[in-house]
């Protein structure tokens, strides 16, 4: 099973940037892709980014042109940079890991993202 271990949540006033990290550890073998989902209080969780193995990386449009994912092979982890934030992203940030056919595993215990207007 993997285990996944987010970071890098916190606060901040709109217009500025945070970065997320998530580390996986465990059964990583057959992990295809990793990326953010989010969710904020009375919505359902939303995807927000996501990258392959490969590096082809999707975004929410939303997002587009303001949060960047990438990813670091070597150390099991991807990273989400959050820039021109504004009140709307504020959400439980939870990273998931994915194999080749898309099936989700154990979601991490996600970080906190909270935007001041």
């Amino acid at each position: 099973q993997v285990q996944l271990v987010e970071s890098g949540g916190g606060l901040v006033q709109a217009g500025g940037s945070l970065r997320l990290s998530c580390a996986a550890s465990g059964n990583i073998l057959h992990i295809n892709s990793m990326g953010w989902y989010r969710q904020a209080p009375g919505s359902q969780r939303e995807l927000v980014a996501g990258i392959t193995k490969g590096g082809n990386a999707k975004y929410a449009d939303s997002v587009k042109g303001r949060f960047a994912i990438s990813r670091d092979g070597a150390k099991n982890t991807v990273y989400l940079q959050l820039n021109s934030l504004n009140v709307d992203d504020t959400a439980v940030y939870y990273c998931f890991a994915a194999d080749s056919g898309g099936h989700i595993g154990p979601w991490g215990q996600g970080t906190q993202v909270t935007v001041s207007s």
